[in-house]
């Protein structure tokens, strides 16, 4: 009898020890327990997110997908901020992306294409919505009172240099040249910016346009020789080089002027004429005497002092 009742005791027991290690177990699984047996804190290790029964792993399509979406919306947000740009001012934003260091060279051609506006008005609207430029009611003031573009453009460009921005003032300013290639005290102005920027000595404008070859102006005995090219070009000239004699021909409506290298006779329509300072050959470049050439071809010469700027244009 006795032998019975220990053996039920001992299976009550175990029992009752199994009973305990499951719901300790349990517990533990349901995120109450910590691991530590005080039933009040998180386990662990957690567990991953739970995922349906009935879900599948992702695929690689699945994956293809989700990055073709990503792809799209990424090109949709880059239209949204092309359209932006577009529809920033009247004037289409190429007119002035990626020309100069801020974008301003192409505000005259801006200018041009809004005829229902003044100039300076044009130029105040283009930088309080266009370009990173603050502008003072004074300013805004200054500009919108303007009506011509030259007037308006050299405005902006002393505005932009009061601000340090010399490299953009030089952009404007030359900008303004070309709005009126005969307003000397644009050049002047322009040659003012390039001395903050360190550049210095005689230049040369051909209806507005700088001329950008090799050999920069030289001033001898009181006249100043450019590279014939220069006018040349500018001026859409027939050029005929002769070696053998060496001479340079150049022609244009109807007047044709012949030089000869190292020699102070030259011929305009067949009629002798003594120079002031021969031609000559620089750095492989051929010089002529701007003056003579740029009138004998019909073309204005203007000289601007403060700025050592030939000037030439036609009327």
């Amino acid at each position: 009898m006795k032998k019975t009742v220990s053996i039920l005791a001992s299976c009550l027991l175990a029992i009752s020890m199994m009973s305990g290690a499951a719901q300790a177990k349990s517990e533990n699984n349901n995120g109450r327990g910590n691991g530590n047996g005080n039933g009040n804190g998180k386990s662990i290790v957690e567990a991953p997110a739970a995922v349906p029964a009935n879900a599948t792993a992702p695929t690689d399509k699945d994956k293809d997908k989700d990055k073709d979406k990503d792809k799209d919306k990424d090109k949709e947000n880059v239209s949204i901020k092309e359209k932006d740009k577009e529809s920033v001012t009247t004037v289409t934003y190429a007119t002035y992306e990626n020309k100069g260091h801020n974008g301003y060279k192409g505000l005259l051609h801006a200018i041009e294409n809004v005829k229902d506006k003044p100039a300076g008005a044009v130029i105040a609207e283009l930088l309080l919505t266009q370009y990173p430029t603050d502008l003072t009611p004074e300013m805004k003031a200054e500009l919108v009172a303007i009506k011509d573009k030259d007037a308006a453009l050299s405005a902006l460009a002393e505005i932009l240099n009061q601000k340090g921005s010399v490299t953009d003032a030089v952009y404007v300013q030359k900008e303004a040249i070309l709005a009126n290639v005969k307003n000397l005290n644009s050049y002047k102005k322009l040659g003012k910016l390039y001395a903050q920027t360190g550049k210095n000595g005689v230049k040369l404008y051909v209806n507005g346009e700088e001329s950008t070859s090799g050999v920069a102006p030289i001033v001898t005995s009181g006249s100043t020789l450019v590279p014939f090219k220069a006018i040349a070009e500018a001026l859409q000239a027939e050029v005929v080089w002769n070696g053998k004699e060496r001479s340079v021909t150049m022609t244009r409506e109807g007047t044709t002027v012949k030089l000869f290298i190292n020699n102070k006779t030259a011929y305009v329509n067949g009629k002798a004429v003594t120079l002031q300072v021969a031609p000559a050959i620089v750095k492989g470049n051929t010089v002529v005497p701007v003056r003579f050439v740029s009138e004998a071809l019909k073309a204005t010469v203007k000289w601007e002092p403060e700025s050592q700027s030939v000037v030439i244009y036609e009327e």
